[in-house]
């Protein structure tokens, strides 16, 4: 079943760097048990906050990345043959909710439709979980949290969150970092020196100013951070910036072409 199970403290928490009072929020809604929708683009760092915070509490994070065919059985659990007996498994969000931990949903609006209908009573003062398949209805353990992301940007009629789903959720906004927190966490992750580093996060601000115009999506810290581990490990700039940061943005050639210019003006 889709799902993985992340346990550490926060002594050993993913390097997060706050861009404001976000760790405060999420910090409040844990200890009230609020529903949290994360929205942003991809690669801004919605996966590590979460990652971060579930160490700083103390919590084991169940994460779901969703996709087309992940349906509300994936989460809640299915019968499985096991030994020549048919016996129940329980799916992440269900071994979240009986044990206290935070469930995240990454990229929610790409599941199918019959999941956001499992997340309604689990989000409002209810906090329970019916499975229909055994006749169950699990109440939230108190320290159960749900959290879930997706990329407003990529919303479409058919792919979106209908109101009466939103608004079950506090909501905190996410962007691409502002080019001074951006280069000491790209630093970080790559271990490139922040000299080295400034430039191709200038570059990365540049790209993500296409975005609607050449680009339908922005470069993202992720693959910021993946050039600068190329060139750290002696790959020449230009060879590293096309690899990370040109290729996995366009197929185009002409708009290819263009990116490189981009590349050439930052960098001479």
């Amino acid at each position: 079943m889709d799902g993985s199970l992340t346990m550490k403290g926060a002594a050993d928490a993913p390097f997060y760097l706050a861009q404001g009072d976000e760790c405060d929020v999420f910090a409040a809604a844990a200890r009230n048990g609020l529903p949290v929708l994360l929205k942003g683009p991809t690669g801004c760092g919605k996966t590590r906050f979460v990652a971060h915070m579930a160490a700083q509490l103390g919590r084991p994070l169940y994460t779901v990345a969703c996709h087309d065919d992940l349906s509300a059985a994936d989460l809640i659990g299915r019968y499985l043959l096991k030994g020549g007996e048919t016996v129940w498994v329980d799916g992440p969000l269900t071994r979240a909710v009986r044990e206290g931990a935070i469930c995240y949903l990454d990229e929610v609006v790409e599941a199918r439709k019959d999941v956001t209908v499992v997340l309604h009573p689990l989000t409002d003062d209810r906090r329970i979980l019916p499975i229909d398949r055994t006749g169950e209805e699990i109440e939230a353990h108190p320290d159960f949290l749900l959290v879930a992301s997706y990329n407003p940007g990529y919303q479409n009629i058919l792919k979106t969150l209908k109101p009466s789903t939103r608004q079950r959720f506090i909501a905190l906004e996410f962007d691409f970092p502002r080019a001074a927190h951006e280069i000491p966490v790209v630093a970080r992750e790559s271990g490139l020196s922040e000299d080295r580093v400034a430039p191709l996060v200038r570059l990365a601000g540049k790209l993500r100013g296409l975005k609607g115009q050449d680009l339908e999506e922005g470069v993202s810290t992720r693959l910021v951070v993946y050039a600068a581990t190329l060139i750290r490990q002696g790959m020449p700039v230009e060879r590293a910036v096309q690899t990370a940061m040109i290729e996995p943005l366009t197929d185009d050639p002409d708009v290819k072409s263009g990116l490189r210019d981009l590349v050439t003006a930052v960098f001479g």
